[in-house]
């Protein structure tokens, strides 16, 4: 569009960053530490071989603990002397140019550098010191630092980070201007921009409280929820769809619903943790509790063909220690499935015992009866109360037609007598079971035709399609209907020389038949056929094949049904046969109503029927035989005998049979049951639930060898690693005690795991730049003593996340610009000292909602079921080929402009733009994402429809809110998108741009227009489309600079 940048952008390469930094941050006059200086060099060079591994571990040496570092070695060195560098065989190793003896091995490609040898001398030098893995230790409240200058400080925070940019001769920034924190902590706190009425009123607040003030106005917002939620659904890998192959469709939003509220609530990160965990297992467990553990439901599921059952529950129980392992305690335990932990302290053995804390979930970890889609068990119905009222209507009318069938069933006896009397006259009788129906419509799915003959049946002309049904309305008059019979006749001019079907051999084969009744009303009652007779039938082929309870359980390839030898030329078999169909009860039937009923023929080809006469009933379709009345032997036997002397047996095979098969009161009342029932059934089928942990049968738990299913070795309980501290005296080794166990006072881990990541939040990089693990190949902390002040502090102040949150945010560390000083560039490039405010590219998700939120098209309703935003067409399709979840149709309506968070997540096909803008899948847990900048995310921003969107309700704002001129408007339009105003040099740049563009347009309306129609949003009333076009790229403009897909 010719625009030019509005801002330069300062590309500096820093070299000489020896050790990844640790060099620099170990001055000559410093004593060497085990953990931050030289445990990052053994544990990226030397563990793989010579570390916890016994399995894996070369020549017997191990290097992780100081007693076999040191120990001697089978050739009478040691690797490690103490005090002696010279002896010591590690460094000699090290330092060798012989290929063959140089360590670690070159074809590894990771030689120790000249820097790290230095590191390692000194070390051994200064007496090999060996320290525990600092994150292995129990977290201790450290004191907080003396600094010289303490009025920058206003709070602990502030005095670790002042301590550590003193040491490194650096000064820290000063506060940034409003503005940029009014943004900053909208960003961080509740992903979405500030409004400008809040950022003035926050700018003139004279208040010496006022940053604090907004501070909590943000920390109350419901949407902070929301923004902490992102994160967290990353590591629960939450997602919409089951996985694998097919990919089908799962509904375990209220889980998401429940973290949202649990952040907004400020749950204790112990209750939150416990909750998740094992929340089941409380007592007196809450339906949110229940809810609250559908955190390690959200794992895949595989529904594929010929999947092996055990297998899958085996990966299913490794996913949650997994997941559970690194959300919480920061370690990557998935390492010690097949062996030991090459670098941290933790064995297989260890790992099988971690294993067996979720070994007694009552789950398959696969996809069973809901293959095509939907919650599998176990799960939990979530009724409003709106539904619980409903429910309990529903479960009052099942109750009362239950005891309506036992009122009845009472009756049973007198019932039967008197029905045995009403029939026994109806039996010699046969010609008034069936009646002609007369047809008023015959419809062909095939194009067939038909004519009525003299004698009231219908022969079949014109097309002859392979396979045809047949579809026949006709009117009922007013009483009731039994059922329907079909007379199939043979005609001469038929195939097979006179048989029954027009092509083919002449035989006919009748697949299905199906019927229902349309009353005045115009509501349709479905037939309930289950019962079939026929006069004749083929061998394999009888009438009962032809109900459609049946069909669904034929053969693969092609449906059986009724057949009639009709390819025969035996004239015994040339004679017209009959099949009746009989509904499972007696239907009333109202005037004015129709019967349609459907004869699928789709077995073979070319045997439909070519002639055929059609009749109903009226009568009690248990009396019903294909030519009129007929009972069973010994049912007609005991119907025919006197009622003064009939045998106990007689009277029982009458009521057995009166009780089974007879439309009386008692099994109408079963049906006024069985419909309530399923009323009762499907309702509760229809409402919200949630995936949730529900403890069941505690299965042996064993070793696998190699990590495979199908070999078990020893056999484990439930325990914790060693190296970290034991189940507290009294706890049961179960889900509940591990949960209970990790948010543990004692515990080394969770706490700096959390505040940590949350700094990473904040500042861009954790204090421990490796937040997605803190074993034994983390990188040591920028500020040790600081993690452990804030971990300590997370605990004893009652595991408080937004009292971390608060001191963070407040402190004046975070307060800082984020302008570069050159000096500071070249000591600190990373920035790890803190002595500036941290630029950090957004997520995909917040850069989409804030571009919704300044077009004034963002719907910023707080949870509910997940929405369809724009996404490309066939974006589903191309990775499912069957299953639920294809031919994806974005909402229209409020659903297309939720928050990112509610968008549904597909794994095998997740939202395209978030996983441009670095978003994972969902197929594992991920606990931290990358942060990219790649044309690809500039073009999403320039040319997706949503962005268009954006920029079209950006412009209109524009235009209706932004004055008369066109500065005004681009400056209105600025400060929604920035929560600034443009500079001169900006304003002019962007009103060139638009006035270039809007001749443009002037010349060009067709262009204009379909710029302009791009999307859902449409101009304002009284706007030319080429003054919107014009508009919507200056505002598409600025929504793509960088400044808005950074926090400042």
């Amino acid at each position: 569009m010719g625009y030019t940048a509005l801002h330069a952008c300062v590309v500096l390469g820093v070299l000489l960053m020896t050790t990844s930094g640790r060099a620099a941050e170990n001055p000559g006059g410093q004593r060497v530490s085990f953990n931050r200086d030289v445990r990052p060099v053994l544990s990226d060079r030397c563990f793989a071989c010579h570390g916890p591994d016994d399995a894996k571990r070369e020549s017997g040496l191990r290097l992780d603990r100081a007693a076999d570092a040191t120990a001697e070695l089978s050739g009478g060195t040691r690797a490690i002397v103490p005090g002696k560098p010279d002896e010591s065989e590690l460094l000699a190793r090290i330092s060798s140019t012989d290929p063959d003896v140089v360590m670690p091995p070159p074809h590894l490609g990771k030689p120790v550098t000249p820097a790290e040898a230095a590191i390692l001398r000194r070390w051994i030098e200064e007496g090999a010191e060996y320290q525990g893995h600092w994150a292995f230790t129990r977290v201790e409240r450290p004191e907080v630092p003396a600094v010289r200058d303490a009025a920058w400080c206003r709070g602990p925070i502030d005095r670790f980070v002042l301590a550590r940019l003193e040491r490194a001769e650096l000064s820290p920034n000063p506060e940034a201007d409003r503005e940029t924190l009014a943004r900053r902590l909208a960003l961080d706190l509740t992903g979405l921009p500030p409004l400008p009425a809040d950022i003035d009123a926050f700018v003139a607040d004279p208040a010496p409280d006022a940053y604090e003030q907004y501070v909590e106005k943000l920390l109350a917002s419901e949407h902070f929820g929301e923004r902490m939620a992102l994160e967290w659904l990353d590591a629960a890998r939450y997602a919409d769809s089951n996985g694998f192959q097919s990919d089908t469709s799962r509904s375990n939003w209220p889980w998401r619903d429940w973290v949202i509220r649990a952040f907004n609530a400020n749950m204790r990160f112990d209750e939150f943790t416990v909750k998740q965990l094992a929340g089941d297992m409380l007592p007196s467990a809450t339906r949110d509790d229940i809810v609250a553990t559908g955190f390690n439901r959200n794992n895949r599921l595989n529904g594929e063909g010929g999947l092996i059952a055990e297998e899958w529950l085996v990966e299913t129980i490794i996913d949650r220690v997994e997941t559970t392992g690194q959300t919480w305690l920061g370690l990557t335990v998935g390492c010690c499935r097949c062996h030991d932990h090459k670098y941290d302290p933790i064995t297989q053995r260890e790992f099988f015992s971690l294993y067996a804390f979720f070994n007694s979930v009552a789950e398959k970890g696969i996809l069973a009866e809901n293959r095509g889609g939907g919650n599998s068990d176990p799960v939990l119905r979530l009724p409003d109360t709106r539904q619980e009222d409903e429910l309990s209507r529903l479960r009052r009318v099942v109750e009362d037609a239950t005891a309506a069938v036992r009122t009845e069933e009472a009756q049973v006896e007198p019932l039967t007598a008197a029905w045995a009397e009403s029939v026994r006259s109806l039996l010699g009788d046969s010609a008034s079971a069936w009646e002609p129906l007369e047809p008023l419509e015959i419809r062909s799915a095939g194009g067939a035709t038909f004519r009525r003959l003299d004698d009231g049946s219908w022969i079949a002309e014109g097309a002859d399609p392979p396979s045809d049904t047949y579809e026949i309305e006709a009117a009922l008059p007013e009483g009731t209907f039994g059922g329907l019979r079909i007379e199939v006749i043979p005609d001469p001019s038929f195939a097979g020389e006179g048989g029954f079907a027009r092509g083919g051999n002449g035989n006919v084969v009748v697949t299905t038949v199906e019927a229902e009744i349309e009353k005045p009303d115009g509501s349709v009652e479905k037939v309930d056929l289950s019962r079939a007779a026929a006069d004749y039938s083929q061998e394999g082929y009888d009438g009962a094949g032809v109900l459609p309870e049946k069909s669904t359980k034929k053969r693969k390839d092609k449906p059986k049904g009724w057949a009639i030898n009709g390819h025969s030329k035996e004239p015994a078999l040339r004679v017209p046969r009959r099949l009746a169909v009989m509904a499972s009860r007696r239907l009333d039937v109202d005037e004015n109503s129709r019967v349609v009923f459907r004869i699928r023929q789709e077995s073979f080809d070319q045997h439909s029927i070519g002639r055929f006469r059609v009749a109903y009933s009226q009568a009690d379709p248990s009396l019903l035989a294909v030519d009129g009345f007929g009972l069973a032997g010994k049912v007609l036997a005991a119907v025919e005998a006197p009622a003064k002397k009939r045998t106990k047996e007689q009277a029982a095979v009458l009521v057995k049979h009166y009780r089974t098969n007879v439309d009386g009161p008692i099994r109408r009342a079963e049906a006024a049951r069985d419909a309530a029932a399923k009323s009762l059934s499907e309702f509760d089928e229809s409402l919200p639930s949630a995936m949730v942990m529900r403890e069941g049968t505690v299965r042996d738990s064993f070793v696998l060898i190699r990590g495979e299913y199908d070999k078990p070795g020893e056999r484990v309980t439930a325990a914790v690693p060693a190296f970290l501290p034991p189940l507290p005296a009294g706890v049961k080794p179960d889900r509940l005690g591990f949960a209970e166990w990790i948010v543990s006072r004692d515990h080394p881990l969770t706490s700096r795991v959390w505040v940590n990541r949350q700094w990473e939040r904040f500042f861009g990089t954790g204090l421990v730049k490796t937040s997605e693990n803190l074993g034994s190949q983390a990188e040591y902390p920028s500020h040790p003593e600081l993690l452990d002040w804030l971990a300590a502090e997370f605990m004893e102040t009652g595991w408080d996340m937004k009292g971390v949150i608060r001191a963070v945010v407040t402190s004046t560390a975070y307060r800082q610009s984020a302008t570069v000083a050159p000096e500071a560039l070249v000591t600190d490039p990373e920035n790890r000292f803190m002595a500036r405010g941290p630029r950090i590219r957004l997520a995909g998700e917040i850069v989409r909602d804030q571009a919704l939120a300044a077009a004034g098209l963002l719907v910023p309703t707080v949870g509910g079921p997940s929405v369809r935003p724009w996404m490309p067409d066939g974006i589903w399709d191309e990775t499912s080929v069957y299953g639920d979840l294809r031919g994806y149709k974005p909402d229209t309506d409020t659903g297309r402009y939720r928050r990112s968070l509610y968008t549904i997540w597909k794994r095998t096909a997740a939202p395209p733009t978030m996983l441009l803008f670095d978003a994972p899948n969902r197929e594992i847990c991920t606990v931290k994402r990358s942060r990219t900048n790649t044309p690809l995310q500039a073009l999403a921003l320039l040319n997706e429809t949503t962005f268009i969107e954006a920029a079209h309700g950006l412009a209109g704002r524009m235009l209706d809110e932004g004055g008369a001129s066109t500065a005004d408007r681009i400056t209105h339009g600025f400060r929604l998108a920035l929560g600034r105003r443009p500079d001169p040099v900006e304003l002019a740049t962007l009103v060139a741009g638009f006035e270039s563009d809007l001749a443009r347009f002037a010349a060009a309306t067709d262009d204009a227009a379909t710029y302009a129609a791009v999307g859902l949003v449409r101009k304002p009333d009284g706007t030319t489309d080429a003054e919107f076009a014009a508009a919507s790229l200056a505002a598409n403009v600025i929504l793509n600079l960088d400044e808005f897909v950074m926090r400042e």
